[in-house]
């Protein structure tokens, strides 16, 4: 069971749904969701309908009942590098895939979090590929993950192929191999995609990069370096090789958001790997 608490600010009477729309960004799903919920939305401590009127002071409470249909498994290792009532980040080694698949159905984040918490609902924020290590963000309740989601900002470094001097953008439209249900491609009837990129330092056979996405398609990055000829180390679906490194060497360095709670703003920084940093 997840429980929300709201204080009701505004001086003027409202109606109960208004106030959680427009004020507490509460998404008209969840609203409807609790609705439904025997206990789902209290006022003072008492039966309320989303209709009736609240006051300034009056104390609204979510009642949230969460399912875990995950398989918990405790063996599994991954640091938490933030967490607080609304949500848990993790800082994901390579190898550990976010959601369960038919492939990995006991060794992905998501069994981690069941094993830790195991009243809640798995709602990965961001997603990473399996071998990209780095940040991900676990909401912890529904409010929270709408909240977050689209409004963190997230940095990331890769180690690429050759000598890539400067700041610069890549701008094409990214879209799936007709041949492939994985595979992407640079294509004119793909969809918008923007990267923008640093050097951060480079010897003769790599350079280190910090990466921002306006976009956020599939595979994104690693399509996008491909593309100009600069693939990332490791990454041999896209024409990275591996003498150096066994995966692609891209990770989720730093998450930028604000907290549901207070409105505060948090950044939440992860190390470069030792794989990633051994290559320079």
């Amino acid at each position: 069971m997840s429980r929300i608490i709201f204080t009701v600010e505004s001086e003027n009477p409202v109606a109960l749904q208004e106030y959680l729309k427009n004020n507490c960004k509460v998404s008209r799903r969840l609203i409807q969701k609790l609705k439904n919920t025997d206990g789902g939305i209290t006022c003072n401590g008492g039966f309320v309908r989303t209709v009736d009127t609240v006051h300034q002071g009056d104390i609204i409470e979510f009642n949230i009942n969460d399912e875990n249909e995950i398989e918990p498994n405790g063996n599994l290792r991954a640091e938490i590098a933030f967490e607080n009532e609304s949500i848990v980040i993790f800082d994901k080694p390579s190898g550990m895939p976010v959601h369960p698949s038919v492939r990995h159905r006991n060794d992905t984040l998501g069994n981690l979090f069941a094993y830790l918490y195991p009243d809640l609902t798995f709602r990965p924020v961001n997603r990473l590929d399996k071998d990209t290590s780095g940040l991900c963000i676990v909401a912890k309740n529904p409010y929270a993950a709408n909240l977050i989601q689209g409004n963190c900002k997230k940095v990331y470094f890769a180690a690429v192929h050759g000598i890539i001097k400067g700041n610069g953008v890549i701008n094409a439209p990214i879209a799936r191999e007709k041949e492939s249900i994985i595979v992407r491609c640079v294509r004119d009837d793909g969809q918008y995609a923007v990267t923008y990129y640093k050097n951060i330092k480079s010897n003769e056979k790599y350079t280190l990069l910090e990466i921002n996405l306006e976009t956020g398609r599939t595979h994104q990055i690693r399509v996008h370096f491909a593309y100009i000829g600069n693939p990332l180390a490791g990454d041999d679906l896209y024409g990275g090789k591996r003498d150096d490194i066994s995966r692609q060497a891209l990770h989720c360095g730093k998450i930028s958001f604000c907290l549901p709670e207070t409105d505060e703003n948090i950044t939440v920084s992860s190390e470069l790997p030792y794989d990633i940093n051994s290559l320079f």
